[in-house]
């Protein structure tokens, strides 16, 4: 793969987990060279808040995230089981090919991970950036009526692809740190 055209774009494998991603398709996680080595990494593409709750937020370059909080002056930082949300830059990379206008941030999401498909990680699995650890406690969620953002873009897909986390530990969070998967339930994400 090394110095080859294209290295690291468009080139794929399937999950190491066994179950299917929420769509019945095979999930699957962007491979570089880097990720060939340790596929159940990605990299914080945006760092996203908002002062309001279902709006689209703004891109910052860093953010705390408080335990049993979620993420340092954001609405939807209120502890709970939804403290912080991901969404795979895959998923706005699709609503992007289907004609809309959207960019990181504009589902509502905290944090866009490049290179992991984080909607096809389960429920309990915990992932790390930097110092932060983060455990996975939904996928998906049930979108509010008068949804501002399925008002701007005709469609949201937060309910069917984002997923929400608590945090363990707090830290702070900036935009190209590395995000891994450290442990799934049942094991060790390297299947030992």
């Amino acid at each position: 793969m090394r110095g080859g055209p294209g290295e690291g774009v468009g080139v794929s494998a399937p999950s190491p987990f066994p179950q299917k991603s929420r769509t019945g398709l095979p999930a699957i996680v962007s491979m570089t060279e880097d990720s060939i080595k340790h596929p159940l990494r990605g990299i914080i593409h945006a760092v996203s808040v908002s002062d309001r709750k279902g709006v689209v937020k703004h891109n910052v370059l860093q953010a705390r995230l408080l335990v049993e909080h979620g993420l340092e002056g954001d609405a939807h930082a209120e502890g709970g089981i939804r403290q912080v949300s991901l969404l795979s830059l895959a998923s706005i990379d699709k609503m992007v090919a289907a004609g809309a206008k959207v960019k990181p941030g504009d589902f509502a999401e905290n944090l866009t991970i490049e290179g992991l498909e984080v909607m096809t990680l389960p429920v309990g699995a915990r992932l790390k950036v930097g110092e932060v650890e983060l455990e996975i406690t939904q996928i998906g969620k049930t979108c509010h009526k008068g949804c501002a953002i399925r008002e701007l873009v005709g469609d949201c897909v937060m309910p069917r692809e984002g997923v929400f986390v608590r945090v363990l530990t707090a830290g702070v969070v900036k935009v190209g740190d590395v995000i891994e998967v450290t442990d799934v339930p049942g094991g060790h994400p390297d299947g030992k």
